[in-house]
């Protein structure tokens, strides 16, 4: 594959998952976003739970084609959470992996409880 290409999906990844990662914790804020919020929120569960049965705990489809789009391009990214490879490529800024999966699990619970919260709220009419 022609390596402009390689490196303009890279990017696409690394862009997109920013973007997915901020909707999924922030999404709540803005109420017409909310149902999206929570559709995304629910797909990231998914993923990370029930595929996750199969693939391993945290296992995304995203992350794993951009893994592989990176192996092309020569990269053995050492990272086991992409999370933790975001943080480090984005800030260089090197956290123990384990930190970044807690804060990751209780930043994603967190937005996943908000969420449903606003949903309750919004079906009950309170």
């Amino acid at each position: 594959m022609n390596k402009f290409i390689l490196h303009f999906i890279d990017y696409f990844f690394i862009v997109f998952h920013i973007v997915l990662i901020l909707f999924n914790v922030f999404g709540w804020i803005i109420p017409r976003w909310r149902c999206a919020n929570l559709i995304t929120l629910s797909l990231t569960a998914f993923s990370w739970f029930v595929l996750g049965i199969w693939y391993g705990f945290g296992y995304c489809p995203l992350t794993d084609w951009h893994w592989k789009i990176r192996r092309l391009m020569g990269y053995s990214d050492e990272s086991n959470s992409y999370i933790h490879f975001l943080i480090l490529k984005t800030t260089g800024i090197n956290f123990s992996e384990n930190l970044v999966d807690i804060s990751t699990v209780i930043v994603f619970f967190t937005a996943f409880a908000i969420s449903i919260y606003f949903a309750v709220r919004t079906r009950t009419g309170n």
